[in-house]
């Protein structure tokens, strides 16, 4: 099967006021296939948000290619297109509104589009159906929570009928309530609808259910695999300054006392189920 993204040695730098040049991407290479939930993580500056960026166009390299289901971001007649098939989420849900009122902040991208408004109308009430948004059709987005306003964010994008949504740690900025609200709406995407999601974010917590964990340090792909496996690797985290989940420190600390914690458990629920079967 061909990868809906395929990223392939790609090198980035960015400049300076100076025009000294830091790197920020090394010979990165990954492909992620259609339906695929991929979280990445890593620590500011480890070039997690930069690959994100290239993968819908905002930023291209300096060397090597992404291709976004077939089309190369270096080419500029295919931009448009690009960011049609792979849309993004930004951190600051307040940066990304744009109308005094939900509905017409879901229907902005669209009507960019050129969508007939009648097709409009029916894609941001199916997109606001979809986040859960649909009794706040008519609210000024400034009445509405952290999460409510990223749901906001994410129905403009669904509203445009992408295969690909990319976040760019969405969650930042939320609380608790706010984050699970947005990472609720994120794997019904990616379950229900079959959006291919690429999740970025630095809390280890949000990666335990992906398909794929994608660990990212001085611009390079450190470790690619399943949360299970990723997440057993404590001493690699930790040497890149990365937190783990609580519970498989906990099972990593058990294991050096003498017990034999089977199944690599990540959380309580698993853990129960190992210790009381």
């Amino acid at each position: 099967m061909e990868p809906i993204i395929q990223v392939k040695n790609v090198n980035f730098e960015y400049s300076s006021q100076e025009g000294e040049q830091t790197a920020a991407l090394n010979d990165v290479s990954i492909d992620i296939y259609k339906g695929e939930f991929i979280v990445i993580i890593g620590h500011n500056g480890s070039g997690k948000s930069t690959l994100a960026k290239h993968m819908n166009a905002l930023l291209r390299p300096v060397s090597g290619d992404v291709i976004v289901k077939g089309m190369n971001t270096k080419d500029e007649n295919q931009v448009w297109n690009i960011r049609q098939t792979a849309g993004m989420v930004f951190q600051n849900p307040d940066n990304q509104m744009v109308a005094t009122i939900v509905e017409e902040d879901a229907a902005f991208g669209p009507e960019n589009l050129s969508v007939p408004p009648n097709e409009i109308r029916l894609r941001v009430d199916n997109a606001l159906k979809v986040v859960d948004m649909s009794k706040f059709a008519k609210t000024a987005p400034h009445y509405l929570s952290g999460g409510q306003k990223q749901r906001v964010a994410i129905a403009g994008v669904i509203a445009m009928k992408p295969e690909i949504i990319i976040l760019d740690e969405p969650t930042a900025m939320l609380d608790p309530s706010g984050r699970k609200e947005v990472l609720d709406t994120v794997h019904y995407l990616n379950e229900v609808e079959d959006i291919t999601i690429i999740h970025i974010t630095h809390y280890m917590v949000e990666a335990l259910n992906a398909d794929r964990v994608v660990v990212m340090e001085e611009g390079k792909i450190v470790l690619d695999g399943p949360p299970r496996e990723i997440f057993t690797q404590l001493t690699t985290l930790k040497e890149i300054g990365l937190d783990v989940p609580q519970i498989a420190e906990l099972v990593h600390e058990l294991n050096k006392e003498g017990f034999s914690i089977p199944g690599d458990p990540l959380s309580i629920e698993e853990m129960v189920n190992i210790i009381c079967p």
